[in-house]
């Protein structure tokens, strides 16, 4: 995003395909840490596909969000779709056998 807000999100998946953890880094202002936040308790217990469905509209409703800050909650929901992604990557074999 234009503000210069960053954010890492990593996450740990069991053998069935579900995340059991998800650990944020966030460096940016309260709103992106916020999203970040709420993205990471809402992957967790979710299965891959699950977790792909999350978007931003959702984030931004939850913390209700001003239309000024949707930024932050966007940054969230692609933090999400890329550690889904490098997940998939890492594992592709693992991936299909769960699918």
């Amino acid at each position: 995003p234009a503000c210069g807000d960053v954010m890492k999100l990593q996450i740990k998946v069991d053998d069935d395909g579900k995340i059991i953890d998800a650990k944020f880094k966030t460096f940016g202002c309260g709103s992106a840490i916020a999203s970040s936040s709420l993205a990471t308790e809402w992957v967790k217990g979710k299965k891959l596909d699950e977790a792909v469905k999350i978007k931003n509209t959702d984030i931004a409703k939850e913390l209700c969000l001003p239309p000024v800050k949707l930024h932050c909650s966007m940054l969230a929901e692609d933090a999400i779709k890329a550690a889904l992604q490098d997940y998939k990557l890492k594992n592709q074999d693992n991936v299909k056998a769960t699918a």
